[in-house]
């Protein structure tokens, strides 16, 4: 078939009509050294630090070091696709996640890939990972409660929403426990969870995904996991990412919770890149900026004044000591970004007490003023006599005479230990944390045996639930939050009812 001149001419006409005239244009630059995670590159003079840029072989990168002939990349991915002498583009934007309601529910990358196998997210919204903290005038005092649902947590080192809490201790004492409790007393309290996983093995994971999912958790929350096996840039970026996702509903005047856990391994990661990229290492090996590493990122916690929407964001950062050495470099300075610290003792553990909690060098900065009233009132000589109760066990195993008194007082803080006790998984509603508290202050256990101490709380939860007067000061307290003298003596009345109950059964 032979076109004539004429219709060659028309079908170039027509083309030519059609031809838009657009130039892409992009600043490429020249791989000069690969390995271990880092790339060198050359060429790109008006790269931004923390720009996501783009290597030939789909991979990307974070502008780390901005030297004058070239810039130092952490690879978000890994590295066996990439080759001196390849072309590196500039995206011209930071390194930003996916965020939105469809976040939801999911178990995501580091950047906010799904790796759950549930198909991809949809949501059109991203969120660079690094933004500013909101100014002072941009929040409000933190005075509304998260609670915990754990008992020795609620009474005496009370957390709020806004607040940034510490939980430290050594490996294997609780720690992630303590978190995980805590999301699972979140349900249907509308608080949106975020769980951050640094470094850990994946099959903690799946395990921590699993005992959420069946607890009924993963409806409120997001799992952002940077395993063991990722490379150290995709640890370092993780905590941050999740505090984007956790921002977006923040400034949308909703309560969130974020849990990294844990910013050791975080710090290690860094360590580890900074050091790969050139940057002088100081103490302990850590660059000179690790302080500011996760003070930038526990700033971003807030409880937003009412003109911003009074959204919030709780933020448990979980560090690990090293028999428990709390002067450790980086120990030291997560506790003095935060607004108190959960420290556990592996001594409690191992005897048995857990939540392993030390009240005593334990602390919130917040206080009373992250508790409802009825705790505030039930709960105030808790931490005092608990204090006391340890000091006088420690004089009492020498002397074998004691006064009326100090056998008074090792008694009721033998039941305030078993009080505080709590199994794993098993949060408790804070109007009946009041009731066994108020029993356990008040000494009507002193009527129980200690080692009977566990049975008679199990039985008192249902029991407070269908008697009239235990109900009628459950509902009181969970409406209002106040222990007035009406709702105290109907509470007195049933605890009193229910321990003769029990100490029939007993006899």
């Amino acid at each position: 078939m032979q076109l004539k001149p004429e219709e060659i001419s028309k079908v170039i006409r027509s083309q030519i009509k059609y031809y838009q005239n657009a130039i892409e244009q992009s600043e490429t630059g020249t791989v000069l050294m690969v390995g271990d995670g880092i790339a060198r590159v050359s060429g790109l003079t008006n790269c931004m630090s923390g720009e996501l840029l783009e290597f030939e072989d789909g991979t990307f990168g974070m502008a780390q070091n901005l030297e004058e002939a070239s810039v130092s990349t952490v690879l978000l991915g890994s590295d066996q696709g990439i080759s001196e002498g390849q072309t590196v583009k500039r995206t011209g934007k930071v390194v930003s996640v996916p965020v939105g309601e469809a976040m939801i529910g999911r178990v995501v990358n580091a950047i906010g890939q799904p790796i759950d196998g549930a198909g991809p997210i949809e949501t059109s919204e991203f969120r660079p990972i690094e933004s500013q903290a909101p100014g002072i005038c941009d929040r409000q005092p933190v005075k509304e409660p998260l609670q915990t649902g754990i008992k020795a947590i609620d009474s005496m080192i009370p957390i709020g929403r806004g607040q940034r809490e510490l939980i430290i201790g050594d490996r294997q004492t609780g720690k992630t426990t303590i978190a995980t409790d805590t999301i699972l007393n979140q349900k249907g309290k509308d608080v949106i969870c975020i769980y951050v996983a640094i470094g850990q093995k994946r099959s903690t994971v799946a395990g921590l995904v699993s005992d959420l999912t069946a607890g009924g958790a993963m409806d409120y929350t997001i799992i952002v996991a940077a395993t063991a096996s990722e490379p150290s840039p995709l640890q370092y970026i993780a905590p941050y990412s999740g505090c984007a996702m956790g921002e977006y509903f923040m400034n949308q005047g909703k309560h969130v919770l974020i849990i990294y856990d844990d910013l050791s391994k975080h710090a290690v990661a860094y360590r580890a890149l900074s050091l790969l990229i050139r940057r002088p290492p100081g103490r302990e090996a850590y660059p000179g900026d690790v302080f500011y590493l996760h003070s930038r990122l526990l700033e971003r916690a807030a409880k937003l004044s009412a003109e911003k929407g009074g959204g919030s964001l709780t933020a448990l950062p979980v560090i690990e000591t090293q028999a428990g050495d709390v002067s450790a470099y980086i120990p030291t300075n997560v506790i003095s970004i935060t607004d108190g610290q959960i420290f556990l003792e592996t001594e409690l553990f191992h005897s048995g007490i857990m939540p392993a909690v030390n009240p005593g060098i334990s602390v919130s900065r917040v206080g009373g003023n992250a508790q409802i009233k009825a705790m505030k009132k039930v709960a105030g000589t808790l931490k005092l006599v608990y204090s006391q109760f340890r000091e006088l066990q420690s004089f009492a195993q020498f002397g074998s005479d004691l006064d009326a008194d100090t056998k008074a007082r090792l008694a009721q803080g033998e039941r305030i230990v078993e009080v505080l006790k709590q199994g794993r998984s098993l949060p408790v509603p804070v109007e009946k944390q009041v009731a066994i508290l108020y029993a356990a202050v008040n000494g009507i256990l002193t009527r129980i045996e200690t080692a009977d101490i566990q049975e008679y709380e199990a039985g008192l939860y249902p029991f407070l639930d269908t008697d009239g007067n235990g109900a009628a000061a459950m509902s009181a307290i969970k409406s209002t939050g106040n222990l007035d003298k009406d709702t105290e003596e109907k509470l007195k009345t049933a605890l009193n009812d229910y321990t003769d109950k029990f100490l029939k059964t007993r006899s």
